[in-house]
């Protein structure tokens, strides 16, 4: 970051991310509306941020990859603590009181997550339909589908159901048992393990991992680890670095 020599402006302020304050910095012109984005400090803690032309800002495509992009930068340097999309402030003095009202919380998540990123790791079902892949996979709901079809009549609702309830359970179990099983494997470089729902049927896993940095070279390697015991019904994908959004809770009223 560059020192930043401002005027200050009346204007609203767009909220990217908290960090430690190392005084005030520029990074260029690289937020919203390609607007510059400095540092507003306190003396502990600092808010990154960019002046406001209008009011509110849309969750547009341009406006959260800019949003990102800011992130992906300070990232670079230092291991913010990042404001959810959207959140502004009036002007410099109320970035100031949001900093000093939440000045402790702020400062006990930047030592949790201090020197550390945010790495994404998937893990699903590559089948081409995931009902009849269970039906091969486990005997008691194949038995329990052969004796619904048995007379070759076509199924009651109380039997769909039934059919239904035994294949989630079954669905559950599986991935409590897959997780637990690659959790234990990825744990060697990650330092804290958040699980994510699962956003599709086919979904194993949706795991955030926050990794030290010097950790993070390690990354795949482990997932490969930890697929290794998988065979190609399996897929991993993993994602990141990211900043660590799924390891702060950032609860700031403007």
């Amino acid at each position: 970051m560059q020192q930043a020599k401002r005027q200050d402006v009346a204007a609203g302020r767009y909220i990217y991310a908290i960090i430690p304050d190392r005084g005030d910095h520029s990074l260029g012109r690289i937020g919203l509306d390609e607007s510059e984005v400095y540092t507003i400090g306190d003396g502990r803690v600092a808010a990154v941020v960019s002046d406001l032309s209008g009011g509110r800002i849309r969750p547009q495509r341009r406006n959260m990859a800019a949003h990102q992009e800011v992130l992906k930068q300070v990232l670079r340097e230092v291991s913010p603590l990042p404001a959810a999309f959207g959140l502004m402030a009036d002007d410099e003095a109320a970035i100031i009181r949001i900093l000093k009202d939440n000045q402790d919380a702020f400062l006990n998540q930047l030592e949790r997550v201090d020197g550390s990123l945010e790495m994404g790791l998937r893990m699903s079902w590559d089948v081409p339909n995931i009902f009849e892949y269970f039906v091969g996979a486990h005997p008691e709901l194949q038995e329990l589908r052969d004796d619904f079809f048995r007379d070759g009549s076509n199924l009651t609702q109380d039997q769909m159901i039934t059919l239904g309830r035994s294949f989630e359970r079954l669905l559950e179990q599986d991935r409590e048992e897959y997780t637990e099983q690659v959790e234990s494997v990825m744990r060697s470089c990650c330092r804290e393990i958040k699980r994510n729902k699962c956003r599709t049927e086919k979904e194993v896993l949706h795991l955030a991992c926050l990794v030290d940095r010097d950790a993070a070279g390690r990354f795949e390697q482990v997932v490969l680890q930890a697929a290794r015991p998988f065979d190609n019904n399996y897929a991993f994908d993993f994602n990141g670095p990211w900043a660590p959004h799924n390891f702060v809770e950032m609860d700031i009223h403007v």
